[in-house]
Parts: C-alpha cells; structure tokens; sequence
C-alpha cells in the first residue's frame, strides 16, 4: 500500500513527511470503504497532528482544524473514544480536500 501524499513535498510546509506504520495504517483506514467503524479518535487526532493541521477547541465537543490551507470541524466522541461512521466519512472528505490521499488502499 502505497502513500501518494508522503515521501514528496508538502504542498503548505514544502516539507518531507516520514510516516509511522500506524499513522499508514489509520490513513488507510480512514480511506477504505467500506467505512470502518472502529477507529479511535486518539488516532485521528495523532495523524492530524503529525500532518501538521493545526488543532483549536470550539463549542463543546467540536474540534476547528487547518490543513493545507483547508479548514474543517469534528466532532470528539462523547461515550467512547470510537469515531462514527458519520465522522469518519466527513474527515475522509476533509483529508482530500487538503490533498492527503493514498494511491492504493
């Protein structure tokens, strides 16, 4: 499985990105279809972070983030630490807006 996005430069931060085998392994995940439905948010939020979005608290549980000059929301997970199917659709669209995708997944 190959990572399109990493080992070429950034489009923001024109920088090189070396990606962890569990960051590969969410992306992926984040990507398959179908939807998975059991991703942890501490995950996404881990590869969010290593991306280099920028993360900022909104109102309640919802999270504003900024990647590749792309802005997005999500909502954290109340009961469990499980993001829904819901969420990760939404994120999966945000990610290729931002230009992350894989090329096989």
């Amino acid at each position: 499985m190959g990572v399109e996005h990493f080992g070429q430069r950034m489009r923001a931060g024109l920088r090189e990105h070396a990606m962890s085998h569990k960051h590969e392994r969410v992306l992926s995940a984040i990507l398959q279809d179908p939807v998975s439905g059991n991703i942890h948010w501490r995950d996404v939020e881990s590869l969010l972070q290593h991306l280099g979005a920028s993360i900022e608290p909104g109102h309640g549980a919802r999270l504003r983030f900024q990647l590749n000059g792309v802005e997005g929301t999500l909502h954290r997970p109340h009961h469990s630490g499980v993001c829904s199917k819901h969420d990760i659709r939404h994120l999966r669209e945000y990610l290729r807006a931002a230009g992350i995708g894989t090329a096989s997944v």
